[in-house]
């Protein structure tokens, strides 16, 4: 089944509605699927954000848990591996459509995150305690689980000011969180401490990490390579480099927007970042920058 590309907005929206009959039925034709990557290590896709999995003789950590509605049949997927919950979850960034299942999970688990994570969950005084990071991290925490090491990497202000990476050392397996949207232009969110500039370079220091057998999960979208995440970076310098040079030559929004983004770049809107969109969000961060 493809998978949709939901909005961290409209996910905040399913989650705050997560106890009503009418979030239960937008989500009650979502299928969880399940995709092998190692011994230990699986891609689930459903709706919302990508979720990683580590299950073996420590048990089950997930990477992600999408919306609040569909943490019965994430937990039924598990199962289909192994039986239980899951012991660790670690939350990617706070957006709903990553961490909407995170009270479910988070009453028997227990949630890593960024600091910062942590701090714009809990601005929602509706938040209930379970759905909290307990162990949060500056920069940097390793967690040793399944007969792997994986190092969860926090690299400074980009699609939030929270993201984290998640790197298995030995299955040579990567969740990029939203620091990637597989070939779509992504979802920066400069009202939670985003940025475009901080997008780009922390997408090229993780390409620096991998290798050409390295397996990415993004965020949204299928399984992809080193290569495809590269391309990804491509046309975020290349995007970056056009909205400065408009920039520069003194047109406005309106006027970039009449032009539209590079050609080679039209089939990259979706439906939540349209080219419009997309072009905003540059203009808007870069313009203050150039």
């Amino acid at each position: 089944m493809k998978q949709r590309f939901y909005t961290p907005l409209i996910g905040l929206s399913i989650l705050a509605l997560s106890s009503n009959l009418m979030a239960d039925n937008s989500m009650s034709d979502v299928n969880i699927t399940s995709k092998k990557l190692a011994d230990n290590t699986y891609m689930f896709m459903g709706a919302g954000g990508n979720i990683g999995v580590s299950a073996g003789s420590d048990g089950i950590l997930i990477i992600d848990d999408q919306f609040a509605p569909l943490a019965d049949k994430i937990l039924a997927a598990l199962n289909d591996i192994q039986a239980g919950t899951p012991k660790y979850i670690v939350n990617t960034h706070y957006h709903g459509d990553h961490t909407g299942g995170n009270a479910h999970f988070g009453a028997t688990g227990t949630i890593l995150a960024h600091h910062n994570v942590l701090k714009r969950l809990k601005e929602d005084t509706k938040t209930p305690k379970s759905a909290l990071p307990v162990i949060t991290y500056a920069e940097h925490i390793s967690i040793h689980f399944n007969h792997d090491t994986l190092e969860v990497v926090h690299l400074g202000p980009g699609h939030t000011d929270g993201d984290s990476v998640v790197i298995w050392k030995k299955a040579n397996i990567v969740h990029m969180g939203d620091l990637y949207f597989k070939d779509r232009f992504p979802y920066i969110d400069l009202n939670g401490g985003g940025s475009v500039m901080g997008y780009r370079d922390n997408v090229s220091a993780i390409l620096d990490k991998l290798d050409n057998k390295t397996k990415v999960i993004p965020g949204h979208g299928e399984l992809a390579t080193r290569n495809e995440l590269l391309k990804f970076k491509h046309m975020l310098d290349d995007s970056i480099n056009w909205m400065r040079g408009e920039i520069e030559k003194g047109n406005d929004l309106a006027a970039i927007k009449q032009m539209g983004v590079p050609k080679e770049y039209k089939d990259w809107e979706w439906n939540f970042i349209s080219a419009d969109k997309w072009i905003e969000t540059l203009y808007q961060d870069l313009s203050t920058k150039t």
